[in-house]
């Protein structure tokens, strides 16, 4: 039985405006990407190293300037000493040059350490999907995880990229320059102390007010790719039933939540910029007044003032570059905490020491009194109290109308969810004590949904089984009867398969059984193989699926009872239990529940 249940994120409640259920602050979501960074913690001291001692080379810079200026002002009227500018001047060309190597070998390490990052990420989240129970992604959009493996994670490289190093160089700069203007003259640093106090308070009002709209948009951005990728998917479907409008709508919807929560936080951060030159403009004209009535005074002298201008540039700078690197780590705080809320998922149990292979698999399989249901659903039990022993090299095929637990028992079988209570035992070992890889790799699948990827027929059907020679794949075709279909392609067996490419849903389901010819594993799991062949290819699929189920215990998922006649034994679920049992003949004989599924196919065909 199908788990058709929607997936979580469609709703009411997620129109534009909308933000954040559960919105974090910054200084918790820096903490785990700090966490999680911490094997290189290393690189980036040194690069912040590296960053704050550019700063304070650069702090450096404007005195020598100020005594620039003194030794030509003392030097109008008696000539100025040229030797004494030049030296200050080579002290000064050296603490800017060594200023911009160090900003360089910054820039260097920490665009590593955040491309590594960016690596590390994607890889942890991909590894995480294959540790995921199934029941995630039946609740969870595919292009929402998409978004958490591409957009989050660039998010998160690119606010990062230059944030960390600039709010470093930023704070050292900031602070060089605080103890340069007191030591050189305190009424003049206090001015601008006072303007910088009311910047950073405003400052720290717009962060507090604008961090839930970034969440906002990260979050509405993945809501938005995973209904354009389901809506993709299905596009013929939503053709044929004429629901471009509605779709439209809906995706106008979500665009619009998109672009509402963009413009918030955009416009929230992008406050911070004309605010802080606001103040620091006005912090400047303070100085400037100040600074003149203490030279008509006399209390300071000209080189002073030129000192202190420039220090007053390079003090409000800081503010602007805190302010922007600010509004990127919220963005990177946004992005990490979806990607850490998928990292933290529950995953499925550790199964080191269990064995990864089956050796001489023999195909008996038994299902003890096996009861199942969802784990979001714990009191509606989908199959009550299953038993079955199934013989090695036996056919077996399961039927039933829909919703009666077919699906679902394949998916038990399979491991891909567990069982609520009984056992499911392979040779006699049950398949919990074995790892979920070792349990797999004893069926071969064709299942009703086709899977071809882009990529070469010959990469397609032999798919993660090494060894394979052409004789052996020609050899699978030609029972599959797409073998002089293949070899009419342009390339043969090396034909590029695509979108553009031309074959039919028949054809690729032909080219999945074929795949699993070549697989040759020992028990077989066959999913409504043949839904998507007509009547003709039916006959021929189904020799070919006699070849291959001769000898190994197989499984078979059937609608059309007339692919099954040949079973030996058949299994009929109603509501989760067993209905009746038996072979085709004894199961008409009985003139139950099978007979009345088999008649009215043929009736309905009629």
């Amino acid at each position: 039985m199908a788990d058709n249940r929607k997936p979580a994120g469609r709703g009411p409640g997620h129109g534009p405006g909308r933000v954040a259920e559960k919105p974090k602050n910054l200084k918790k979501a820096m903490g785990d990407l700090l966490r999680y960074c911490r094997k290189d913690l290393g690189v980036i001291a040194l690069g912040l190293l590296f960053a704050a001692g550019g700063a304070v080379l650069t702090i450096a810079g404007p005195r020598q300037i100020g005594r620039i200026t003194n030794l030509i002002r003392d030097g109008l009227l008696t000539g100025v000493d040229l030797s004494a500018v030049g030296r200050v001047g080579l002290l000064l060309a050296g603490l800017y040059g060594m200023s911009a190597l160090l900003t360089f070998l910054q820039h260097y390490l920490m665009a590593g350490f955040n491309q590594r990052l960016a690596r590390r990420m994607r890889g942890d989240l991909v590894r995480k999907i294959d540790r995921l129970p199934l029941s995630y992604f039946n609740f969870h959009e595919t292009g929402d995880v998409l978004s958490r493996v591409t957009n989050d994670v660039d998010t998160v490289s690119a606010s990062l990229s230059n944030s960390l190093a600039s709010m470093v160089s930023s704070a050292a700069q900031f602070a060089g320059c605080l103890v340069m203007m007191l030591v050189t003259n305190w009424i003049l640093a206090g001015t601008s102390v006072l303007s910088t106090l009311l910047a950073m308070v405003l400052m720290m009002v717009i962060m507090s007010r604008s961090q839930k709209y970034f969440i906002a948009r990260q979050q509405n951005l993945g809501r938005l790719n995973g209904y354009i990728e389901e809506m993709y998917t299905g596009h013929d479907v939503l053709r044929t039933s004429n629901a471009e409008a509605q779709v439209r709508a809906e995706f106008d919807r979500r665009n619009a939540a998109v672009r509402d929560a963009n413009f918030r936080s955009q416009f929230l951060g992008g406050l911070m910029q004309p605010v802080m030159n606001f103040v620091g403009n006005l912090g400047y004209v303070a100085v400037c007044v100040a600074g003149a009535t203490l030279a008509v005074r006399g209390t300071i002298d000209f080189g002073v003032i030129t000192s202190f201008m420039i220090y007053v540039r390079l003090f409000e700078g800081p503010i602007r570059q805190i302010a922007q690197a600010m509004t990127n780590m919220q963005s990177a705080a946004a992005a990490s905490e979806r990607v850490f809320e998928f990292l933290n998922e529950n995953e499925l149990e550790d199964e080191i020491g269990k064995p990864d292979r089956l050796d001489r698999v023999r195909g008996l399989v038994e299902f003890d009194h096996v009861r199942f249901a969802y784990p979001d659903k714990p009191d509606e039990t989908v199959i009550h109290d299953f038993s079955v022993r199934v013989k090695p090299g036996q056919k077996v095929a399961i039927v039933g109308p829909t919703g009666a637990g077919k699906t679902t028992l394949v998916n038990l079988l399979m491991r891909f969810y567990e069982t609520t209570g009984g056992q499911i035992r392979i040779d006699g070992t049950p398949i919990t004590q074995l790892s979920r890889r070792a349990v797999r790799s004893a069926f071969g699948m064709v299942l009703q949904d086709t899977w071809l990827f882009e990529g070469t027929v010959r990469e397609n059907l032999v798919y993660n089984t090494p060894g394979v020679t052409q004789e052996q794949m020609e050899a699978a075709c030609r029972a599959c009867g797409i073998h002089s279909f293949i070899t009419a392609l342009p390339q043969g067996y090396d034909t590029v398969l695509s979108d553009n490419t031309a074959i039919s849903a028949g054809q690729k389901q032909l080219m999945t059984i074929a795949r699993a010819m070549i697989q040759n594993s020992p028990m077989l799991i066959l999913d409504e193989a043949t839904s998507s062949v007509d009547t003709r290819t039916e006959a021929l699929t189904q020799r070919a699926m006699d070849r291959l189920t001769e000898k190994r215990t197989s499984f078979v998922i059937a609608h059309r009872l007339s692919t099954i006649r040949n079973a030996d034994l058949i299994l009929v679920l109603r509501d989760g239990d067993i209905a009746e049992q038996g072979t085709h003949e004894e199961l008409l004989k009985k003139d139950g529940f099978y007979a009345e599924l088999y008649n009215s196919q043929f009736e309905g065909a009629a």
